[in-house]
C-alpha cells in the first residue's frame, strides 16, 4: 500500500512544499501526493501544472492526483494543512471523509492555535505542530513565487510516537525539503509567531513593506513595541524562549527581503479576507487572559478591524 499524503491549501506555503513533494514522488511506488484544490486553482493546475517561480529558475510539477472529492482522494495517511487560518474548520469539513483516526495531520498555518483547533475536530488523531520560514506567495491561480533562498520547515510533537514523526521527516528529506524535527516545537512555533504576528500587524497597519518599516525610525519603534508586547505574552504563558528573542526577531526582519511584506498586508491590499483575528486579535486576547498589557496591539487591532 502506498503512503498517501494530501496537501490542503496550495498557497505560498502549501504550494511550494507540496510542489517539492509532488516533484520528488511523482513516479514513486511507495508515496502518492494528492493536491486538494477546487475552483480556479484546480482548473489551472489540471491544465498547466503547478508552476513555482524561483529567483533564477522555475519548475512545473503535477501531483499524482488533483481533486476535492473525498471519494476520489481516498483515505489519507498524512495531511499537510496550509490554508488560511480562517478556513481551518470549513476546509477540513469538506474532506473529513478522507481523514481516518490513523491520519496524521501537520498544520502549517500562521497562527499558534491550529493544533488545538484540529484536535477539537479530530480528537483521536495524531496532530503535529509545525511552522515554516519562507517568503512565497500566489501570483495567480496555480502559480507560486518564492523570493530569496531562505526556506525552513520545523515540526514535531510531544504527544505522538517518534516513529510517525521520523517517517515524515524521511519523506521530507528525500524531497530535498530543509526540515527539522524538533523536540521543543511549541517554543519554535511561538518564535515564528512572534515574528509573523508583529510583521503582519505592523505592515498592515502602516501599509508599508519591510523596508518601509525598518528605514523609518517611528515605524521601527512601533514594530519593536509590538515584538516586546507579544514576547511578554509568550513569557507569561510559561514558554521557554531565549532571553534574546526580541533582538533575534529584529535580526530576522533585517535579513528578510526589504521589498517584501506580510501575506496579511497583501490580503488587505487586495481587499480579501484577512487573518487579523489569528495574528493580531489573538495576541490581545491572550494578553487579557494572562494580565499582560498590549496597548500597541490594541491600537493596531482597532484600526485593522475597520477594514476586515
Amino acid at each position: 500500500m502506498k503512503t498517501k499524503i494530501g496537501i490542503l491549501g496550495l498557497g505560498g506555503v502549501g504550494g511550494y512544499f507540496g510542489g517539492l513533494l509532488a516533484k520528488a514522488y511523482f513516479d514513486s511506488d511507495a508515496i502518492e501526493i494528492v493536491f486538494i484544490a477546487r475552483g480556479d486553482t484546480k482548473k489551472a493546475i489540471a491544465e498547466n501544472g503547478l508552476k513555482i517561480i524561483l529567483d533564477d529558475s522555475e519548475m512545473i510539477v503535477f501531483p499524482k492526483l488533483l481533486s476535492d472529492d473525498p471519494e476520489k482522494i481516498g483515505k489519507l495517511d498524512y495531511l499537510i494543512c496550509a490554508t488560511k487560518t480562517y478556513d481551518i474548520e470549513t476546509s477540513l469539513e469538506s474532506i473529513k471523509n478522507s481523514i481516518t483516526s490513523k491520519t496524521t495531520l501537520l498544520p502549517l498555518y500562521n497562527g499558534v492555535d491550529a493544533t488545538e483547533r484540529l484536535l477539537k475536530l479530530f480528537p483521536e488523531n495524531n496532530v503535529l505542530q509545525g511552522c515554516v520560514y519562507i517568503v512565497s506567495m500566489i501570483t495567480s491561480p496555480g502559480v507560486i513565487r518564492k523570493i530569496g533562498p531562505y526556506e525552513k520547515l520545523y515540526f514535531g510533537s510531544k504527544n505522538i510516537s517518534d516513529t510517525t514523526a521520523k517517517e515524515l521527516q524521511t519523506i521530507f528529506e528525500k524531497a530535498k525539503i530543509e526540515s527539522y524535527l524538533v523536540p521543543n516545537i511549541e517554543e519554535t512555533v511561538w518564535e515564528k509567531f512572534i515574528f509573523i504576528s508583529a510583521l503582519a500587524s505592523v505592515t498592515s497597519y502602516l501599509n508599508e513593506n519591510i523596508g518601509g518599516i525598518l528605514n523609518n525610525p517611528d515605524n521601527k519603534v512601533l514594530c519593536i513595541s509590538l515584538i516586546n508586547e507579544i514576547t511578554a505574552v509568550a513569557f507569561a504563558k510559561g514558554l521557554v524562549l531565549p532571553n534574546t528573542i526580541v533582538p533575534q526577531t529584529i535580526i530576522k526582519l533585517e535579513k528578510s527581503p526589504q521589498g517584501s511584506t506580510s501575506s496579511m498586508h497583501r490580503d488587505f491590499l487586495a481587499g480579501n479576507k484577512t487573518e487579523v483575528y489569528s495574528l493580531t486579535e489573538f495576541v490581545v486576547k491572550e494578553g487579557l487572559k494572562y494580565a499582560v498589557p498590549t496597548p500597541m496591539y490594541q491600537i493596531v487591532l482597532d484600526e485593522l478591524l475597520k477594514y476586515n
